[in-house]
């Protein structure tokens, strides 16, 4: 019988695959938070479940990362190979194959949180300088003569802009102020505008205005320089930047925000046939308000003739009647002429209204467009002429260091027997046969003798 053995090796702890991977997966999530990470996409790939599949990677080395559903249906982009991204995610273990990966919960572009921590710096410290007060923001006109709208000649602000104005308040006048609106030169260029169109005194209210998009489209209203000309205008300045959910720089400090360029549109103009409606309701009042009167009158001298009746004075009766009627005449022929000069303003503001609409504006819209194509057939002309003129004068130029312009001075190309230009006698043979290029033709020669080079000086 052998004695027990002191040092003895301790009995084995033995794990199963599963049992490793699920403890160095709690071990990466209890040691490692949250964490932002930034990289390029690869791989991408978003299968029937909604779930998004990718890889992070950047020059070094590259890691898996899963996003799940509801988290990847909400991504405002749509995420491809080669984009630079920012990730929010977890660090674990995928278990059933022992990988190591990130579980993303946000995602966005590279770049764009610090746009965003860019715009809340600057909003923070503008607002901290008084430009976003809401005591010092003015009231928009009621009735606005003449509108700016600073904003890009070929979006889709403009348009919808216009249709709204044109339908709501034909008479007021519109004038577009264009400027780039996305883009390094958009700021410089809006600021420009700003400055201009406050200093003209022209206009009742500026709109600045443009269509979505991310918050890089956007960002020239984000610009500080841009901030403070709205807030430095003269007149009252309406911003509608991008849709309902995005706020910029521009919206704080303008007088009025409005959600969308249509919304604007509608804050800017009463709507003109509801103030036709008012209208006519004023009309209906007044018309019911004197003959109220009227029948209240009537009852007076009613009454007051009665008290005379009663009096009896003959006399007296008889004159006051008299004055009675005459008065009663006076007083309905006074409201009748008032009535119709009431009636005879509501129509004339009635065919003010008519006057401005659109369809009368196009005769002038047409003639105007008539004109400027016979400007623009008489520039290409012109242009045509002044190329023919340049294409002659190269020509001539040409001419002028042409070989066959020599040659027209009486000399000649010789050629060797396989087509080369001769350059040196040195080479060519006594009896050689060449050919001589003049510049009506050519001649066949025979060289009897060829004469030495001379030495140079």
């Amino acid at each position: 019988m052998h004695a027990p053995d002191d040092h003895a090796a301790p009995p084995r702890h033995i794990l199963t695959p599963s049992t490793l991977n699920r403890l160095v997966r709690g071990l990466l999530e209890d040691a490692l938070p949250l964490v932002w990470i930034e990289g390029e996409l690869s791989n991408v790939a978003r299968p029937a479940s909604g779930h998004l599949y990718f890889t992070l990677k950047d020059s070094g080395a590259q890691v898996r990362c899963a996003m799940f559903r509801p988290k990847s249906a909400a991504l405002r982009f749509k995420p491809v190979d080669g984009m630079q991204v920012l990730l929010r995610a977890r660090v674990g273990l995928y278990e059933p194959r022992g990988e190591f990966q990130l579980v993303a919960e946000s995602m966005e572009p590279a770049g764009e949180g610090a746009l965003q921590r860019a715009f809340e710096q600057l909003k923070a410290r503008l607002d901290a300088e008084g430009l976003f007060d809401p005591a010092r923001k003015r009231p928009l006109p009621r009735y606005a003569r003449r509108i700016g709208v600073i904003t890009s000649a070929t979006g889709a602000a403009i348009r919808d802009v216009l249709s709204v104005l044109s339908r709501r308040w034909p008479l007021a006048d519109v004038e577009l102020l264009p400027v780039p609106v996305q883009g390094r030169e958009a700021p410089p260029a809006i600021v420009a505008m700003l400055r201009k169109a406050s200093a003209s005194a022209r206009y009742d209210v500026l709109l600045v205005t443009r269509g979505g998009g991310s918050l890089e489209d956007l960002w020239a209203f984000n610009d500080e320089a841009v901030a403070r000309a709205i807030h430095a205008s003269a007149v009252p300045v309406v911003s509608a930047v991008g849709h309902e959910v995005d706020f910029s720089i521009a919206d704080f400090v303008a007088d009025l925000r409005a959600p969308t360029p249509s919304a604007a549109a509608e804050l800017l103009v009463p709507d003109a046939q509801a103030i036709l409606r008012h209208l006519r309701q004023l009309q209906q009042r007044i018309a019911t308000l004197e003959q109220r009167r009227v029948q209240a009158l009537g009852q007076r001298v009613d009454h007051l003739f009665a008290r005379l009746q009663a009096q009896r004075p003959q006399a007296r009766l008889a004159r006051d009647r008299e004055r009675l009627a005459h008065l009663r005449h006076r007083l309905l022929a006074v409201l009748r002429e008032r009535r119709q000069r009431e009636l005879a303003m509501l129509d004339r503001q009635h065919a003010r209204l008519l006057a401005q609409h659109p369809q009368r504006r196009l005769p002038l819209l047409r003639q105007r467009l008539t004109a400027q194509s016979q400007r623009l057939r008489q520039a290409i002309v012109r242009t045509l002429e002044h190329e023919r003129q340049a294409l002659q004068q190269a020509s001539r130029t040409l001419h002028a260091v042409s070989p066959l312009a020599t040659l027209e001075r009486g000399y000649a190309i010789l050629f060797d027997a396989e087509g080369k230009v001769l350059r040196s006698v040195l080479g060519v043979e006594s009896g050689a046969g060449l050919r001589a290029r003049l510049v009506d033709g050519e001649l066949t020669v025979r060289v009897e003798k060829r004469e030495p080079p001379k030495p140079a000086g």
